[in-house]
């Protein structure tokens, strides 16, 4: 496959995965268990997952690793084992991926607030980052996501981390009906700071809906005109039907709204909570048949 960044400077639309934590808990995943454990407990069902949407239509794919920092594993009983588990989903990956896909190390958030709003300094940030980045790069991943995030301390923190490898490293953060992140962060801000610290795409993930997606876009083109741009939002928004959630756009309505998420720059698409891959499927037959 050629090189990620050489892709996307020729401008081609790469299709991303859908929900990992959804296809999971569909498998079995108990409830506030740590995900990445099954890359070493139960990893048939972490390949089958990543073969789903390969199969589906994928050309980049996450693993397994969105909790796999130290801070996120330590609430588990798991913080020293973050080499071992991410290492593990990225050889998952680099197995179900052949030359099919780019795999992707996947980078969530610390669930840390860092100062002046919470206790860790942006060097202990950077710290836990770099060696999540690390651990994902030994194992084989062709790049690095970040993902989900919302605080722009944090978010330099771990692109700076991801930065060390040598790897492309992509930003999604998640936004509001108006193109703010929960911690107060516009878009349009978050690209005018971001893009110029070495990114290969910055975008959105998660949020509210399709709706909010437009919006943030627009906003991070304006703050950084040559950006490439990811879509990756949920299904919809989740409502509960017979104590269960549900989202409430379909795979064909999904692919069909995002043709507008196209028409705005993106170049970059996938899908988040509440997907899977039929929804994979549905982007890669509007973008790529």
């Amino acid at each position: 496959m050629e090189n990620i960044k050489e892709a996307l400077a020729a401008g081609k639309l790469l299709i991303a995965d859908g929900a990992t934590g959804t296809m999971l808990m569909a498998a079995g995943l108990p409830s506030g268990s740590a995900p990445e454990l099954w890359n070493v407990e139960r990893p048939e069902e972490i390949l089958a997952l990543y073969r789903a949407y390969i199969d589906a239509g994928s050309n980049i794919f996450l693993t397994n690793t969105f909790g796999g920092n130290r801070t996120t594993l330590a609430r588990h009983g798991l913080g020293d084992r973050v080499r071992e588990l991410n290492m593990a989903g990225a050889r998952l990956a680099r197995e179900a991926a052949g030359d099919r896909a780019y795999v992707a190390g996947d980078m969530g958030p610390t669930g840390a607030l860092l100062k002046p709003y919470g206790p860790m300094s942006a060097e202990e940030a950077l710290e836990v980052y770099t060696e999540q980045a690390a651990a994902l790069a030994e194992g084989g991943v062709d790049l690095l996501w970040i993902e989900t995030m919302s605080e722009l301390s944090e978010i330099k923190a771990a692109i700076q981390g991801a930065l060390t490898t040598g790897l492309p490293v992509f930003c999604t953060m998640s936004f509001d009906a108006n193109a703010r992140t929960m911690m107060g962060v516009r878009a349009k801000m978050a690209a005018q700071q971001l893009w110029p610290m070495g990114l290969a795409a910055i975008g959105l993930n998660c949020g509210e809906g399709l709706e909010m997606v437009p919006n943030a876009l627009r906003q991070m083109k304006e703050g950084a005109p040559e950006a490439v741009l990811i879509a990756k939002p949920n299904a919809g928004l989740p409502r509960v039907v017979d104590g269960k959630t549900v989202y409430d756009v379909t795979p064909r309505d999904f692919a069909e709204t995002a043709a507008s998420f196209v028409e705005l720059g993106a170049q970059v698409l996938g899908s988040c909570c509440g997907s899977g891959p039929a929804y994979i499927k549905a982007l890669s037959e509007r973008f790529q048949a």
